[in-house]
Order: C-alpha cells, then structure tokens, then sequence
C-alpha cells in the first residue's frame, strides 16, 4: 500500500560562526548531484563533483550509500565518472567515464569492482540506460549522419582533425549554439549489449535525439516492457526559430519512428509508468515562446487518448517522478522563489496535493518498491544540496548525505529572508534579502541588488555556485534579490508581463524595491551597487541611463544592443516573441527598449564581463558597452575571459570573476573618509 505525506520543513538558520564563505571555501564543496536508488530499494548511487583548484579542474566521482543509512563510500577513482544507472537486479551499476582520456559507456558491480568498458566508438559516448532485460543499453553519440558505421565515423572524425584548414561553412541558422559552433555530427542514440560489440543508431538522420535543453530530466526512455524507445526530437527545417521538440517513439530494433504529440511548444522528459500503461512528459502550447507554462501531459499508450493534468495550475511544473504503482505522478512545482513536490492521481480526482514543501527547493523524487520511504534532494541558500530521505507520514526526514557538514561547520551562512515592495500596477515584488554573519540592525550597510537573468526567471531558496550571496554577504554587503515582471513561480501573467516591456513594469519593480530597502534603518542608500548576468546584464545596462541611484554597477553578459543582439544570437526565436519580430519587422521595440540608446545618460561606474566563447549573448554587447563608457569618460573595466561561454565555469577563472567583481563594488561603495 503506497503511502503519502505532507511535510512542511522550516530551515532553521545555522549558528552564526566566523568566517562567512568565500571563493576558496566555496571550491572546496563537494557537488552532491544525480541521486539513484536501486530497483530493491535498499542502496543510493549518486555522483559527486569536487574541484581541484591547482588544476584548475573538475572531476566527478560515484558514491553509494544504504538506503538505511551509513556512510558514503566512493567506488570510483579514476578518471572522471558520472550517470550511475542502476542494472535490473540491482548487481551492477552502468556509468559514464573519461578513464583512458575518452567519454564511454562502462559497467561495473554495486561495489565498483570490475568495471569494463562497453563502448568504444571514436566519437564516444554517455547518457547510458538499461533495457529492462538487463541485456542492453541505450547510450548516446555525436555521429556523423552520412556515415552508414563506425568506420566511416573513426575516419572522419580523423580526418577533420588532421585537416589543417579550420574553415567553417553553413547553409542554415542555429549555426552556433551557447558555447559552440555548429559541427556535422549529430546526437544520435544507439542500442548496445551489455558485453559490447554491435551497436545499432535508431534514430539516424540529420536532427540531433535528444534536442538541446537545458537541464531537466532525460529527453529519452525506455518502457518497461523494453519494446519502444520515447526520444524527444524537433524535427523542424528552420531549428532557430522553433522550440517545437516533439516525443517520438521506435523500436530498439530500428525502423521507422512515429511522432506521439502534436502540440505547437516544447515537449520534453518523457518519463514511462511503472506499469507501461501511460507516458507523461512536461510540455508547453504555445510556439517560439521558451518562456510558455510547462504542463504534465500524459498519454494512454493503448489508445492514445493525451490529457492536460495540471491545467488549473498556475505554475511552472519542473519534474515528474512516478509512484510505484502507477496510479499517481509526484512532480515539482516553483512557487514564490521555492520548489515544493505535489502528488496527483493518475484519473484527475482530488486534485494536486502539497507533499514536501518548505523554504527549500527539493528535487529528483524517488520511492522504495513499496511506497514506504521516500528519497528527494533539497537544498536552501544557506545548505548546498544532500540526499534526504523520510520513512513514514508523521517521521521527520533525515539527511542521508552529509558531504560537506564538516568543511561548512566552519563557516558563517545565513539563512535567506522575504521582503516584499508594491511595485507597477500595485504588484506585490517579492524579494530574497541575505544579511551579513553578525548582521547588526543599528548598523548602516552598504547593499548589493542582484537582477536575475532570463528574463522569464527567479531567484530561488537555493544554492549556486556563480552568483552565490553568501559571498557578498561574507564581504559585508547586504544582497537583496528582487523577483521583478518576468519572473517565474508568481502566475503566467507575471511571467508574461515582462514581452515587449524590458524596461517598463520589470524596472518600475526594481526600483520599487530599492526604495523599499533605501528605507530600511540599516540601509546605506548612499552605497547601493547593482549587478546582474544576461537580462540582469541587459538591466544594469537599462540603469546605467535611467538612474543614478547606484554607487556601482555590474554587466555581466549583458545585452547592449538589442537590433544587434537579434542580428548575432543564435535563438532566434527569442527576439522574434519578445520584440513581435525582428528589427526590421517591428524597429520601434527594438528602439524604445535598447540600452544603447541612452547612452547620454551613463554616469555610473561599472565593471563589464564577458565571455569570448557566449553566442546566446555575444561579446560584441559587451565590447559596445565598454567603449560607451569609455568615450563618455565613465569609470569602467573590462574583464573578457577567452575560454569562457555565457558563464564562467572553470575553477580559476570563477576565482578571477568574483575578485573582480567583490574588488569593483567595494572601491566604490566605501564609506567616505571621517572628516577631522
């Protein structure tokens, strides 16, 4: 008999203790992702990612842990290893690993003794599955779709290595992507035995399987009765300009594949009941807008007959996990800056019910065979991520993992708290607000507003390893995190309201906010810095000409120019639905609503960062910037990391960026000199 819970969960905030968190502590933290429990229910695979600075690297290793508690035990050492699924029967774990200096398929017992690897394709491999039988795997490669086998892989990919001309050509848009230019192979996935040997491409052509998409759960599945493999494809001639990835199901014999849904948006992370009897998957209704409410969909696989589940829901849903007997679906929902788990029941009766909530977000869900004990992530702005577990309805849930109690026993983390604004058209801002270790009330504290990026976005109870406010708060900022138009988790409307209005409602919100905090008795107004990455980038630019309440700015990734933005990105469907067309469709938007056109009014000093290798927001944004402030005679720095994307991910260089950044913000918010 499946059981069920509410649980409200309060965090309570750590005691305070010197020092706070800083860029080296924060390396230091062991990454706890990805958390599998065995098909008996009785052991926890996860991975764990560490830093080494000196290295300046990241390697990620796979630990296990009995579900009944006890302590981690790693069963890998070498190389980098991730994706631990486990075997049927629970006896072996297959994995993904970098040992031998390429990305491949390996398999090894529980314990982690002898590992074998299984693929051995020259364009590598991840993302690995078992078919129920325990005989196979599904896995992915970037192939060559000309290639008809893996000889015909191996000898062009050598060829293009040894070709000593670089040159690039295309035909088509999407021709970079992010951090990376549009090459010739594709994502395909592939059928293997578990011994090796022949491996089968089932979804061959020139489409990428699964589609690009950031985060989420897997845009593949297999069912339970191993005979149909769902993959998530968009199948579109023109891919820049359509986010209309559809679910596709073949066989893993090969053959022809049959698309399953027909919506005009994003259908993506097919997940299979149980029982085989339905599919469900998050999906969105509205073409070309990236920013469309995902809804769980499910289909009856006999008949075909799809249903809307969450339709009354008015939030964004995030993650479908099923219960064991097939009759209900527990999914993740972001409300108001947190990410509780619902429960609904398959036939629509009773409605979605609260099971895990709390000032929190909790994450990838799992259930023993028996319904008794439940296994979820959570994490807080205050408490990186940990696998927890509870056993009962009125039991308290229990950290399963405690990775980093020890290294963060030491260290000063403050617990997030809500502030609230009345911002445009009466609308409540809701806001996050951390406060420095010590935090003295009749004290006066220079504050730190971070802008979210998206725009369609939140700041969330959460932890983060770029733009975490424990840092700041550490140096002796207050960090306010305002939620403003556009934001997710407030209703669709709040989200909508942020198209075509990027400097309208959304900053009238922010600066609602400020007033809000500049009232504050232990708010300097006279040392109030702004920052923000992306579209927090395109509105610290925004305030650069419309404000001169801050001391301080920071553009990271910042769009600049929005007529040369939609010339440069990549998505083009993002440009089209937010300013209704290109600029030469619709050129008063792209006017009103640029940065770029009010540079007469930039007087704030500000630090611009960029990464060389971002074409989601070009370096040329920030280029422009820079050389407006510089012509204006506007203090400003430019810090451009070569080998960096839209966020700067190597160890080092996030060392650089927060100096930079905490280096920049001090300087100009400091107290002013007493007077003798």
């Amino acid at each position: 008999m499946l059981r069920f819970w509410l649980i409200c969960l309060s965090i309570a905030a750590p005691l305070v203790a010197a020092p706070g968190l800083d860029i080296e502590t924060m390396m230091r933290i062991r990454r706890v992702s990805d958390p599998q429990l065995a098909p008996d229910g009785k052991t926890v695979a996860f991975a764990v990612q560490s830093v080494d600075l000196a290295a300046n690297k990241k390697t990620t290793q796979i630990y296990t842990i009995p579900l009944a508690g006890g302590t981690p035990m790693a069963i890998t050492n070498e190389g980098s290893n991730d994706r631990p699924r486990w075997s049927p029967d629970s006896k072996q774990i297959a994995f993904v690993s970098t040992r031998g200096g390429a990305s491949h398929v390996w398999v090894m017992n529980a314990d982690g003794t002898r590992a074998k690897q299984v693929t051995k394709l020259a364009t590598e491999a991840g993302g690995v599955l078992w078919f129920p039988d325990g005989k196979r795997l599904l896995f992915t490669s970037e192939v060559y779709p000309d290639c008809a086998d893996e000889a015909c892989n191996a000898r062009t990919l050598k060829e293009e290595s040894e070709n000593k001309s670089k040159a690039r050509t295309y035909t088509s848009l999407l021709y970079r992507h992010w951090n990376q230019w549009g090459s010739k192979r594709k994502s395909h996935l592939f059928v293997t035995s578990v011994d090796g040997g022949e491996v089968k491409d089932l979804t061959p052509g020139a489409f990428d399987v699964p589609s690009f998409s950031l985060g989420g759960q897997d845009g593949y599945a297999i069912s339970p009765d191993g005979k149909e493999v769902c993959y998530v494809m968009n199948g579109e001639k023109e891919q820049a300009t359509s986010t209309n990835s559809e679910l596709w199901t073949v066989s893993p014999d090969g053959g022809e594949a049959q698309k399953i849904t027909v919506t005009a948006g994003a259908d993506v992370g097919p997940v299979y009941s149980p029982d085989g009897q339905w599919l469900a998957w998050r999906g969105q209704k509205t073409a070309g807008y990236e920013s469309d409410p995902w809804r769980m969909f499910v289909i009856k696989r006999k008949d075909g007959q799809v249903r809307d589940l969450t339709e009354s829901v008015d939030r964004n849903v995030e993650s479908l996990y099923w219960s064991p007997d097939s009759t209900r679906i527990f999914f993740t929902v972001e409300d108001r800056g947190r990410q509780g788990i619902q429960m609904l029941a398959i036939n629509g009766t009773g409605g979605a019910r609260s099971i895990v909530s709390g000032s929190a977000t909790y994450d990838d869900v799992q259930l023993t065979p028996d319904g008794k004990t439940m296994l979820y992530t959570m994490q807080t702005g205050a408490s990186p991520v940990e696998i927890y577990r509870v056993n009962s309805p009125t039991s308290k849930p229990e950290p399963l993992t405690r990775m980093n109690e020890s290294l963060l026993n030491g260290v000063a983390l403050t617990a997030f708290e809500d502030f609230t604004a009345t911002g445009a058209e009466g609308a409540n801002i809701h806001s996050f607000v951390l406060k420095p270790a010590g935090f003295d009330a009749k004290q006066k504290y220079p504050v730190l507003f971070f802008i979210h990026g998206g725009p369609q976005g939140a700041w969330h109870e959460s932890w983060s390893y770029r733009w975490n406010p424990q840092i700041f708060a550490a140096a002796g900022f207050v960090v306010v995190m305002p939620n403003p138009r556009g934001s997710t988790g407030y209703g669709q409307k709040f989200t909508d309201d942020i198209n075509n209005d990027w400097g309208g409602k959304v900053y009238e919100d922010l600066m609602a906010t400020v007033d809000g905090i500049a009232a504050q008795p232990w708010a300097d107004a006279d040392r109030f810095a702004a920052a923000g990455g992306s579209y927090g980038g395109y509105m610290v630019n925004w305030l650069l000409g419309h404000s001169t309440r801050f001391k301080a700015l920071v553009s990271h990734a910042g769009v600049y120019d929005l007529r040369s933005m939609a010339g440069e990105t990549e998505e083009v469907w993002f440009p089209m639905w937010e300013f209704k067309g290109m600029p030469w469709d619709n050129p008063e938007s792209y006017s009103k609503w640029s940065p770029s056109y009010f540079v007469s009014e930039f007087q704030t000093p500000t630090l611009v960062i960029h990464g060389e290798q971002d074409y989601r927001v070009p370096v040329g944004q920030g280029l422009q910037l820079f050389t407006a402030l510089q012509m204006k005679k506007v203090p400003s720095k430019l810090l451009l990391f070569p080998d960096e994307g839209h966020w700067i991910l190597k160890p080092q260089n996030s060392v650089v960026w927060h100096k930079n950044f905490l280096d920049w913000i001090t300087e100009w918010t400091k107290k002013p000199a007493a007077k003798p």
